[in-house]
Parts: C-alpha cells; structure tokens; sequence
C-alpha cells in the first residue's frame, strides 16, 4: 500500500483470480509438481504480487493470485503459467479449470504497515 501524504492509503492490489484445478484419477501428483514447478516461472512476473497453489483434498487443487489493475491480470493469464495449463490441462485434469476474475476488497501482505 502506499500513503498519499493526505493519511489515505491507496491500494496496490486491486484485482484477483481465483483458479480451481481438478486432477484426473493417478495425476494428483503430477498436478502438484506442476503447480510446484510454476513459482518460478510467476516470480518473473512483475505484476504479480501474490501467488499461491493450493491443495484442497486429493485431487482438488488451486491458484490464488493478485494484481495491481486487469492489465497485470491479463498479462498473467497469458504469461507461462497459462500458456503450461493449456497445453497439459487435457493431459492432468478432469475438467477445464474453472477460473474466476475477482476484485480484491482488502487485503494484508508483509510490510504492510499502514
């Protein structure tokens, strides 16, 4: 976040996905290697300010992520990570992703003093 000198404090998060991965039966591993392997391909993504691959059960897995505006969003989606899930979604999951454009109300990351 970041102050404007007037004590408001202006958002640098405004925006989300929020993605929901289904493994087929005997990939769940190779869904969480994936995912696993990803973060390092969204660390060079500069409008990316929050990532995280989640484990709901078994074969249920996700994706959670913020940005600062839609064009870090849309510049994510068609970044690596979304061009991989194209290319492996057949091959890993059960059922297309099921991806979510959501607004970030707010929000608490490390540093964040205000």
């Amino acid at each position: 976040m970041e102050s404007t000198g007037s004590g408001w404090v202006s958002s640098m998060i405004e925006v989300a996905l929020s993605v929901t991965l289904k493994a087929k039966p005997g990939k769940e591993k190779d869904v969480a290697d994936f995912l696993r392997s990803a973060r390092s391909v969204v660390e060079q993504e500069l409008g990316t300010r929050a990532w995280f691959a989640l484990q709901f059960d078994e074969s249920t897995f996700g994706v959670f992520d913020v940005f600062p505006d839609d064009e870090a969003r849309q510049a994510h989606l068609a970044g690596g990570v979304g061009q991989a899930l194209a290319a492996h979604g057949a091959e890993l999951f059960s059922v297309e992703p099921n991806i979510q454009s959501v607004d970030v109300l707010a929000y608490k990351l490390p540093g964040d003093d205000a």
